[in-house]
């Protein structure tokens, strides 16, 4: 029996991505967009008309789940959004596989609180890539005895967010690993605000936006002596895809609401 999705976001980049590679997946069909216009029309290959035959469209989640009962709703839109989508998609029963960074603490806790009340499962991955998260797990790793860490991500100049969800997840799990403390110089004085980055538990993460660039970040982890640096690079798009289709093969058979791919990563 196939996983029904319905996909929030579908007409921007990573969305359209996600669209193609789960219309190719034997285990999954896409029954639905949720959308902030077109309401009653439908997505094709080549963009929106009334032409049956498409994807439907609806700007109501409830109306989408009344007619189109997805069994998980991937939401591919903005922090704006996206905590009000997957309240709703918890509310409705349908599970949650949430691919969008900028979410607050508060905001991650309200939505676990809700998954275990309606024993629904979910997932918020601020970064699908298999790498990212790999990257991520042996910066953490490493971080347990090269305690001095930076972390510099770098993402395209349209991203509105910073830092970016992955480095504020790669920080909270070097966290747990590393013995607290502060870096540099005691008397350190900044003589430009922010040359020295965001203060994370006494890390530094530096944000970079570029045109050209995708998604990439490096982590510097110093010792006496030596340097580790730990990097990965997001050239496409494509990248994140095995992350999505893992993530919403998991939530199928989980009650659980998870924070990080990585957690289902063994």
């Amino acid at each position: 029996m196939s996983i029904r999705v319905a996909i929030a976001g579908a007409r921007g980049r990573m969305g359209s991505a996600a669209v193609k590679v789960m219309m190719e997946a034997q285990d999954i069909e896409v029954v639905a967009v949720l959308d902030y216009k077109y309401d009653g029309m439908f997505l094709h290959s080549t963009g929106v008309d009334a032409e049956r035959g498409g994807i439907p469209i609806y700007t109501m989640l409830e109306k989408l789940a009344d007619e189109q009962k997805p069994d998980v709703l991937l939401e591919l839109t903005d922090p704006d959004a996206v905590f009000n989508n997957a309240k709703s998609a918890l509310a409705l029963g349908i599970r949650p596989v949430v691919g969008t960074s900028g979410l607050s603490p508060e905001s991650i806790s309200i939505l676990t609180e809700l998954s275990a009340a309606q024993r629904v499962g979910g997932i918020i991955a601020p970064n699908f890539s298999i790498g990212a998260v790999l990257m991520m797990k042996f910066s953490a790793m490493a971080s347990r005895y090269l305690g001095d860490v930076e972390i510099l991500e770098m993402h395209h100049d349209k991203k509105v967010d910073s830092p970016s969800g992955t480095a504020v997840k790669t920080a909270e799990m070097i966290m747990q690993e590393r013995q607290s403390h502060v870096q540099g110089h005691p008397d350190e004085k900044e003589h430009r605000s922010g040359a020295r980055g965001a203060d994370f538990d006494g890390m530094k993460i530096h944000s970079i936006r570029l045109p050209g660039l995708l998604a990439h970040q490096e982590v510097l982890l110093s010792g006496a002596g030596e340097l580790l640096s730990i990097r990965h690079d997001s050239f496409d798009r494509k990248c994140f895809m095995p992350g999505v289709l893992m993530a919403i093969r998991y939530v199928m058979d989980s009650r659980d609401f998870v924070y990080g791919l990585e957690n289902i990563i063994e």
